[in-house]
């Protein structure tokens, strides 16, 4: 019945669902319409904002495409094609290969939302070879579960991260919280259990029959041809210097070596640069030479052109809900309408709502925090409630955001509204859970 109602809705999203960027321009409209009649913001001052924020989050953007050039660098390394090959062999049935993609995304996702973003939008070219009769769109649809059920609730969270972090912007008002009382909480590892668990069980029963699967087309996989690293171009000093060992390797070395140095020193953690700097480091050592990772690059970056498109039409977003003061009058709302026991669910899915048009973890902390926060003291919900509910519905919604699947959907060569009808199934089932979840906590707390 699952996969029944997942294709019918697909079928539906095909017809209707427009292209990512074509909703990021939707939702800026929508975002800029609702701003000016929600807090009477004039329309020139409101395209103002928008104006100001279109390049607010042009280092974040930047990072992003390492991110997801980088990623491609260290999956393109014929050492890695060779794992991944082997990971994907292990599944033996189109319901197994969705439910072993599903793991690895939410798994990968727990420990850094970088790798699993770009590790499983490589495992899906092996996949696909080693079961073609898998569904096509769910598969893609399964390796982007960790981006909306895990990554927030894991140890690259941006908010639990951030108010662990002495100095962070409202020590004065909340102190420090542990991530022993956040990511490292009881609610929050069984509350995570239980979600993956769910979601395996949810993607092998939405497997289409082999009638209505829809198998990868054999142009597609065609454009999903392995990476084969360049021969040198005769016996030149320059082809030899090209195509040398030696030179990428001593990189890599220094760059183990400030890695290690940066681990000794006790820094602030993985953060987004140091995960770049790793998997750059990490790809130049396992390339055979600089002419194959230049080679490679060449043939990844095309996968980051819907973020670099995209992005600063989510910054405009953010700009206008920031500058006009919508975030801050829709938190007061919630604020004023909230008891205690009834705080942590408002808050996840108000979350979830701002999350579906700033796709930005901590850039939509700094906006929100200050008054949740003040919510929260006022009320007397202990802060590791609310900082968790911000993070679970700062993902949740990220199931059916084309964002941050826009480098999964590149190097699949899928649309986004391709796989829409499967995730609606998922967030529908997978926000049932997680709700009734948060208003459980504060009543059993």
């Amino acid at each position: 019945m699952l996969g029944t109602v997942a294709i019918r809705l697909s079928a539906w999203a095909e017809r209707v669902i427009p292209g990512a960027l074509t909703i990021a321009i939707l939702l800026s409209l929508l975002t800029m319409g609702g701003a000016a009649v929600a807090t009477g913001t004039s329309p020139w001052r409101v395209v103002q904002a928008w104006g100001d924020g279109f390049w607010a989050l042009v280092p974040f953007a930047m990072q992003m495409v390492l991110v997801i050039v980088s990623g491609f660098l260290v999956a393109s390394a014929p050492p890695v094609e060779r794992a991944m090959a082997l990971v994907a062999a292990q599944a033996r049935s189109p319901r197994g290969a969705v439910v072993l993609m599903a793991a690895v995304s939410m798994l990968l996702a727990w420990f850094h939302w970088g790798l699993s973003l770009i590790g499983c939008a490589m495992l899906v070219r092996h996949m696909v070879r080693a079961v073609p009769a898998v569904d096509y769109r769910l598969l893609v649809c399964a390796a982007y579960f960790g981006m909306g059920a895990t990554w927030h609730a894991g140890l690259s969270a941006s908010a639990p991260l951030l108010v662990a972090t002495p100095g962070h912007f409202l020590e004065q008002t909340m102190g420090l919280v542990p991530m022993g009382d956040t990511v490292f909480s009881a609610f929050n590892l069984t509350l995570t259990g239980i979600v993956v668990t769910l979601l395996l069980g949810v993607v092998w029963w939405m497997h289409p029959a082999p009638a209505d699967a829809r198998p990868v087309s054999p142009d597609t996989v065609s454009q999903l041809a392995r990476f084969v690293p360049p021969a040198p171009a005769g016996h030149t000093l320059a082809a030899r210097l090209d195509h040398h060992r030696a030179l990428p390797l001593a990189v890599a070395l220094c760059g183990g070596a400030w890695l290690a140095g940066y681990v000794a020193r006790g820094e602030a953690g993985l953060t987004l640069d140091v995960l770049n700097f790793a998997f750059l480091m990490l790809a130049i050592g396992l390339h055979p030479s600089l002419a194959s990772l230049m080679a490679a690059a060449e043939q990844g970056a095309p996968l980051a052109a819907g973020v670099i498109l995209q992005f600063p039409f989510y910054a405009g977003m953010y700009g206008v809900i920031q500058g006009t003061g919508l975030a801050t009058m829709l938190g007061e709302v919630i604020a004023a309408s909230a008891s205690a026991e009834s705080l942590p669910l408002l808050l996840y899915w108000y979350s979830g709502l701002v999350n579906y048009f700033v796709p930005s973890g901590g850039s939509k902390w700094a906006i929100e925090a200050p008054y949740l926060v003040d919510a929260a003291l006022r009320l007397g919900v202990p802060l590791p409630q609310v900082v968790m509910s911000y993070a679970w519905g700062d993902m949740a919604t990220d199931l059916i955001q084309p964002f941050w699947a826009l480098p999964l959907l590149a190097a699949a060569r899928i649309d986004f509204r391709d796989i829409l009808g499967y995730a609606a199934v998922v967030f529908v089932i997978y926000n049932v859970v997680v709700s009734i979840a948060f208003w459980l906590w504060p009543r059993l707390a």
